[in-house]
C-alpha cells in the first residue's frame, strides 16, 4: 500500500497552489482550515486532482468539500487507499 502522510500533502500544496507568505507549511498546520493556510477552492481542487493522479484514488467532490482541514483530507487519502488492498 502506498502512504500519504502530512509532508506528501504539503509537498502537493506548494507544487498545485503556491505558498501564502504569511503561512508556514512548516508549521503545525494539521488542523488549521485551508481558507486560513490561503488555499480557496480553485488551489485545492488542483491538488485534490494531483492526489487522485498520482495516487491513482478517486476522491468525491461531495466528500472533499466537506475536508476542511489537512487532518480531514489526509484522513479521507488514507481511507481510499485502504479500501484498494
Amino acid at each position: 500500500m502506498t502512504s500519504f502522510e502530512t509532508k506528501d500533502l504539503v509537498q502537493l500544496l506548494r507544487e498545485c497552489a503556491g505558498e501564502e507568505e504569511s503561512v508556514d507549511l512548516d508549521g503545525d498546520i494539521i488542523d488549521a482550515t485551508f481558507q486560513d493556510l490561503g488555499y480557496d477552492s480553485l488551489a485545492l481542487f488542483n491538488t485534490v486532482s494531483r492526489i487522485e493522479r498520482d495516487y491513482s484514488v478517486e476522491l468525491p467532490d461531495d466528500v472533499v468539500a466537506e475536508a476542511g482541514t489537512p487532518r480531514q483530507l489526509l484522513d479521507l487519502v488514507r481511507a481510499r487507499l485502504t479500501e484498494r488492498v
